[in-house]
């Protein structure tokens, strides 16, 4: 796997491009660290500040500098402002598997825009690192994130894998191998 993130990646689909967080996110962050429909589903408490918002930059910007994960942050091509987040995470290198994240503001949630993301870094995941396997662990109670899943060709598993979402409630994992089925959405 190839896991070197020092020139961050920035991705682009017809409507969205996938950037670098900057401190600048920080009242983005917040707001989606405290919305608590998103929080349910991803194991967090409620209990974001401005603070908490900027420390989780600089914690991602290190993570992103230490090859640890790659983050982006989802906006809208005409506004700079953050919709939501997809990430890459969880690396383990030996099996060639990676886990991918996603969060997106309530209100930008039912446009498509979360699985126009994922398209582009489950494409990112397999042709630039190399993975071979895509695992996600969403919440079976998120109905919305497991059909997109479904819909992407990730399959249901009873494998575990190396997950560890100790908070979310009815986990479940779903998987996409780089069998370029991912082609075919």
């Amino acid at each position: 796997m190839v896991l070197d993130f020092k020139n961050f990646p920035q991705l682009q689909t017809d409507r969205l491009i996938l950037r670098n967080i900057v401190n600048t996110d920080a009242d983005l962050i917040h707001k989606l660290h405290s919305d608590e429909t998103v929080n349910a589903f991803v194991g967090r408490d409620n209990s974001s500040t401005l603070q908490k918002a900027k420390d989780y930059i600089l914690k991602m910007q290190n993570l992103i500098e230490q090859n640890k994960c790659i983050y982006w942050v989802i906006n809208l091509k005409e506004s700079n402002d953050l919709i939501g987040s997809v990430c890459l995470w969880n690396f383990d290198p030996e099996n060639e598997i990676v886990e991918i994240g996603y969060e997106m503001l309530t209100e930008f949630q039912g446009k498509g825009i979360m699985s126009e993301a994922i398209k582009e870094v489950i494409k990112y995941a397999f042709e630039e690192i190399h993975a071979k396997i895509i695992t996600a662990f969403p919440s079976s109670d998120n109905i919305n994130s497991v059909a997109m899943l479904k819909k992407m060709n990730f399959e249901f598993e009873d494998k575990k894998y190396n997950n560890t979402h100790e908070k979310v409630k009815n986990l479940v994992t779903y998987t996409l191998r780089n069998n370029k089925k991912y082609n075919h959405f």
